[in-house]
């Protein structure tokens, strides 16, 4: 099963995240963007689903700071935030595709599985 790491600082984000994902994926928790970077550091990941608004490391910089460490890791930006200036900041840090919260769960897994090739 495919390891997914879910950088989500709320938990009502997360909750949502883990009902979307429990059944094609196994996943774990990043609360905050140096977290994130320390667990791709030490944990092998198929994919991030970076948060881009969360304390002590934003998911613009933590996204930066992994692509130096696993530059193949496919990163997809999940934000509120839905203007096309933050898709763009997103892109330019490294994510490859960008989902607006709330996001639907058919849109993600779809996403998902682009990137994963499944």
């Amino acid at each position: 099963m495919k390891k997914i790491l879910i950088a989500e600082d709320n938990d009502s984000n997360f909750i949502l995240m883990t009902y979307i994902l429990k059944k094609y994926y196994a996943y774990e928790r990043a609360k905050n963007g140096n977290e994130a970077v320390d667990l791709v550091e030490k944990n092998t990941y198929d994919m991030v689903l970076m948060d881009i608004k969360m304390p002590i490391m934003d998911g613009l910089e933590a996204t930066k700071a992994i692509k130096k460490i696993r530059p193949e890791i496919p990163i997809i930006a999940l934000t509120a935030n839905a203007f096309d200036s933050d898709r763009q900041l997103a892109m330019e840090a490294g994510c490859i595709d960008f989902l607006s919260k709330p996001v639907s769960s058919d849109l993600c897994i779809k996403t998902i599985r682009k990137y994963l090739g499944e």
